[in-house]
């Protein structure tokens, strides 16, 4: 019986009017897709994307995280829903609809979905926005769900010969409560052995390595423990930005495709990664926003960069099934390090080469084991006060001591076409979050067929214009491949 692991209820108590965890995609088609077509392919398929079937199933009186209960027989009409856009049918006006779309909550009494077929696009073409919560998978899972809906060529593949699993019901009321104080019984452990394996890395936890002494505390209990050397991350006061704080109920959405064989260019003239291209690219991007809105700040930015710690084999089943006790290795298995864009620098390739020296420093130090803290943390807090907790840290953290500045974030994905009810998939671009802890900005990159689809969330009233920053993100991949050249840029 899947249940939600601590680190899933974390995305559903933080949540308030202004704070949304829905992680979305924009899938662009290259033609028309019928909604009655759209419906079918779900139909068949949806029996084998166990996430997609599932919806919450809350304990009495809140004492312990959710289960997720198996809905059979689900109604596509609600799920999959049908708009078009008024002449002339642009970017512009597609984004906009996005932005309206993505901070409504979905509905906790249903599957955590939806998918919205847009059509009145230039050319023939058509959008898929699809929208799941953040409590059912993280951006890893999420890409596998979205994979389970496409083909590999215009016939769609026929269905697995095998049965697709059922899972097994929750459990009733009475014995939830025995379960619940159960756990409670358990926190005092759960908060001790989350201290005892926190110590040794508080210079790596947000917020808390800003506490005074922190590194020192992390050196000598590395040092007890026997874990000898390891490189010191850099120093990570984040500056304020016009879009630091708390955020508003509204966003600006904005996306763009950028030529990933020009990025791959720049990372072999400088002998880079080509995510450490992508997080030059953003650092570029923003120093020219900041300039002309309010200025440059004398520091670098704090990132905070999502990475999974799903291990890659013998992982289960990956990013759609559900995660806590009884659900196996899957639901939320992400943790976020904290990394430097170097906006203060005017020279691209110095920007690079801080970008790089910064982030092999900290993958040095992260492995998934000592990565895991966020979800020790909240396996720790008494599930009956992690919602009250969780919006009261958000608010807190949020307004005194915002630990980053903006999320950025780069997913890998195929380099082949892919299709939906054999129409071609053009272009992937990420809706993802942004809350009063992370700030205005979310840029998320993800790499597909030749091109990195970039997708940029901000808040409506923290900058007004996402479409500013796209144009910025192509001027400072244009300084890197002049810089690359020799050329004056």
């Amino acid at each position: 019986m899947p249940q939600l692991s601590a680190l899933d209820a974390q995305f559903l108590h933080f949540e308030t009017a202004t704070n949304v965890a829905n992680i979305a995609g924009l899938a662009v088609l290259d033609g028309h897709l019928h909604r009655a077509d759209l419906q079918d392919l779900l139909e068949r398929r949806l029996p084998y994307v166990p996430a997609l079937r599932r919806r919450l199933a809350a304990v009495p009186l809140g004492l312990d995280h959710p289960y997720w209960r198996q809905e059979d027989d689900l109604d596509l009409d609600y799920h999959v829903r049908e708009i078009g856009l008024p002449p002339p049918g642009d970017d512009r006006q597609l984004a906009e609809q996005v932005a309206r779309l993505h901070p409504r909550r979905l509905d906790r009494n249903r599957p955590l979905w939806e998918i919205y077929l847009v059509h009145g696009l230039p050319g023939g073409r058509t959008a898929l926005y699809t929208k799941i919560h953040h409590a059912a998978v993280d951006g890893i899972g999420g890409a596998d769900v979205l994979a389970a809906l496409l083909d590999v060529g215009p016939e769609p593949a026929p269905p697995p010969s095998d049965e697709p699993e059922h899972d097994a019901p929750p459990p009733g009321s009475a014995e939830m409560v025995v379960r619940g104080l159960a756990r409670l019984a358990a926190n005092p452990a759960h908060a001790v052995r989350f201290a005892a394996q926190a110590v040794p890395h508080l210079d790596e936890i947000p917020v808390l390595s800003r506490l005074p002494g922190a590194g020192a505390v992390s050196a000598v209990a590395r040092r007890l423990a026997g874990a000898g050397q390891v490189p010191d991350l850099p120093t990570l006061p984040p500056p304020r930005t016009p879009f630091s704080g708390p955020v508003s109920a509204h966003r600006r959405f904005a996306f763009v495709s950028l030529p990933l064989d020009e990025i791959k260019q720049v990372r072999k003239a400088f002998g880079v990664t080509v995510n450490d291209v992508v997080m030059a690219v953003c650092a570029g991007a923003l120093r020219r926003w900041l300039a002309a809105h309010g200025g440059v700040p004398g520091r670098p930015l704090v990132a905070g960069v999502p990475f999974s710690v799903r291990p890659e084999e013998g992982g289960g089943k990956g990013g759609g099934e559900g995660g806590g006790e009884g659900g196996g290795e899957a639901g939320n298995q992400v943790a976020i390090m904290t990394a430097p864009l170097a906006v203060h620098l005017a020279e691209p390739v110095e920007r690079l080469y801080h970008v790089r020296h910064s982030m092999q420093r900290i993958k040095d130090r992260f492995a998934p084991a000592s990565a895991r803290w966020l979800r020790e943390f909240s396996e720790s807090m008494p599930a009956a006060l992690m919602g009250l907790a969780s919006r009261s840290a958000f608010d807190l953290v949020g307004q005194a001591a915002p630990p980053i500045n903006l999320i950025v974030s780069n997913v890998p994905g195929p380099q082949f076409p892919l299709y939906v009810c054999g129409v071609r998939l053009l272009a992937h671009y990420p809706v993802s979050v942004i809350t009063d802890v992370s700030g205005g900005v979310n840029i998320t990159a993800f790499s597909y067929d030749g091109s990195l689809d970039v997708g940029v969330v901000t808040d409506r009233e923290m900058v007004p214009d996402a479409w500013e920053l796209v144009t910025d993100l192509r001027a400072a991949l244009r300084e890197l491949r002049a810089a690359e050249s020799g050329l004056p840029h």
